[in-house]
């Protein structure tokens, strides 16, 4: 802030321009999430060596009124790092010193990647090309905080100019990258385009989104997400803090049959194991479904839930751990099962395991299955809708008795159907807003 009595250097020897403040602090499309909307900075890019933002006390004012209390000391901080970086007259041979625009992005990664909802990552230090201004990358998650087991959205604004993702495997396309506390890869989910028609400066500006969930194992923490893939982006991370949640448990004496289901070598159930995994890894690009899902039966019982944590007890005396990665509905055998969204029919045959089984993809990388049927209604390769006839339940396969398996999978993860149930996943009108796309 500068004092009464003191001289500002000449607009013309500044080192940092408007264009920058407006990349760096927020304000252009994400300044609810850093900035007051008041903030007063000018709307037209100044030319670079050119200085138009005042840090007078009435401007800072202007800067810090209706910001968070949790927000405050960050601007704070950005704001008076601005004003030195700005107007403070270089040592001689300091053109070769890291200019501003660097140091505040680093400062203002380093002050909310942690904590915050969205980080804006500085655009190349390249100029633009004429009559073109240039947008900063952003990336976000929705929802901001999810629970083990939740899925959510990492949605990215992407400047043209970006490589753009093509389609391939989750290995070979930009993707998003799920980090542990203590640095484990959890998971990982291609991103693909959401959106191309962008409402600012950039034209050729995209939206992509990738699709991942916090695995039902993952203690509290902070986790984050890391941008792969993307050159001038790589390593770009956006900090998750993942509250603590506590599931149920159950123990489930398996007799001779299951006992050998689970524990016998079998090189069809092993490939079946390979097929599935290829299925439920696997990326597209289709979005079939925008809405909230619909319970596959009508019945409300359950006998199992999502998370539960099992002790498998078998015929001879010995015992394995499992985590269960659905719901169990205790619907009497030959109960009507519907697809709980639209969809297509990626696998309807039976397996060794499940039994009479059918998966459906709904959205890139996220499946629901449909597990120990009676019979089956559909075939695979087509496609359906919310409350298609899938088939009858059973107790085909590895079962007790006869129920309904539900399962719900993101990016590989089981992930929790009564998320589904409860809000769509892909909620295009609350990220473009966030977004201010």
């Amino acid at each position: 802030m500068k004092k009464p009595g003191t001289k500002r250097r000449p607009p013309a020897e500044c080192a940092f321009s408007a264009v920058s403040v407006k990349m760096i602090l927020g304000a252009c499309r994400t300044c609810e999430f850093l900035l007051h909307k008041g903030a007063k900075i000018p709307d037209k890019p100044a030319p670079l060596g050119v200085c138009k933002v005042e840090f007078c006390d009435k401007s800072q004012n202007s800067l810090l009124e209706g910001l968070k209390p949790d927000k405050l000391l960050a601007a704070l901080f950005i704001s008076l790092s601005l004003a030195a970086s700005t107007c403070a007259s270089p040592p001689p041979g300091a053109e070769d010193a890291p200019r501003a625009e660097t140091v505040l992005a680093a400062a203002a990664e380093t002050s909310f990647s942690g904590a915050a909802p969205v980080l804006t990552v500085p655009a190349s230090q390249e100029p633009a090309p004429p009559g073109r201004n240039i947008i900063a990358p952003v990336l976000a998650v929705f929802p901001e905080n999810p629970r083990p087991g939740e899925p959510f959205v990492a949605a990215l604004v992407l400047p043209g100019g970006f490589i753009r993702p093509e389609t391939g495997t989750v290995n070979s396309a930009p993707r998003a990258v799920l980090v542990s506390p203590g640095g484990e890869r959890l998971g990982k989910a291609a991103f693909f385009t959401l959106d191309e028609k962008s409402p600012g400066p950039d034209a050729n500006a995209a939206l992509l989104a990738a699709l991942l969930t916090i695995p039902s194992t993952m203690r509290a923490g902070l986790a984050k997400v890391v941008v792969e893939g993307i050159t001038g982006l790589e390593g770009k991370e956006l900090g998750i803090a993942v509250p603590e949640r506590e599931f149920g448990s159950e123990t489930i004496d398996l007799d001779e049959r299951n006992t050998a289901i689970r524990t016998e070598p079998d090189p069809q159930k092993t490939g079946e194991a390979n097929r599935l995994w290829a299925i439920l890894n696997r990326t597209g690009s289709s979005i079939y479904a925008e809405e909230a899902f619909a319970a596959p039966v009508t019945v409300t019982r359950r006998t199992s839930f999502f998370g539960d944590r099992r002790m498998f007890r078998y015929v001879t005396g010995a015992t394995e751990a499992s985590v269960h990665a659905g719901i169990d509905y205790g619907a009497p055998r030959g109960t009507p099962v519907t697809s709980c969204a639209p969809g297509k029919v990626i696998l309807a045959r039976s397996r060794i395991v499940t039994g009479n089984s059918v998966i459906i993809e709904h959205l890139p990388g996220v499946y629901s299955l449909y597990y120990h049927m009676d019979s089956l209604g559909v075939n695979e390769g087509e496609l359906v809708e919310t409350g298609t006839l899938l088939g009858l339940s059973g107790s085909t396969g590895l079962a007790t008795g006869p129920h309904l398996h539900w399962e719900i999978r993101v990016a590989g993860e089981n992930a929790d159907p009564d998320v589904f149930m409860a809000r769509p996943l892909l909620d295009k009108n609350a990220i473009f807003s966030k977004l201010n796309w």
